[in-house]
């Protein structure tokens, strides 16, 4: 892994290391017993699913995750279309807070 160079607004520099690739977000995660990886224990269809309630569900597994941050920053980098990634949702490149059920909003708000 290389180190690359970062220039701040004060003039000094920092070392940072650039974004994980996939690849090398999979090696590391080989280093890691497979039951920690929920990603890879549960049903990968979970992490682009369709239905709100899977996708905070996905969402709150990898919380626990030991490469979520690796995962999220690749993603990020990525600007993955679309799926759960280091426990955010991505759409169209972008985090976005939570998935919205198919179809209109109800026009007023019903009592729960």
């Amino acid at each position: 892994m290389t180190i690359s160079e970062l220039v701040r607004t004060d003039g000094t520099a920092e070392a940072r290391l650039p974004e994980p690739t996939l690849g090398q977000l999979h090696d590391e995660a080989q280093r890691v017993d497979e039951e920690l990886l929920p990603c890879r224990v549960n049903n990968p269809e979970l992490w682009f699913a369709e239905s709100p309630s899977d996708v905070e569900y996905a969402k709150a597994l990898c919380l626990d995750c030991p490469v979520r941050t690796m995962c999220l920053d690749g993603a990020l980098e990525r600007r993955e279309p679309w799926g759960v990634w280091g426990g955010q949702l991505f759409l169209q490149g972008v985090v976005i807070p939570r998935k919205r059920p198919r179809g209109r909003p109800r026009k007023n708000e019903v009592a729960a």
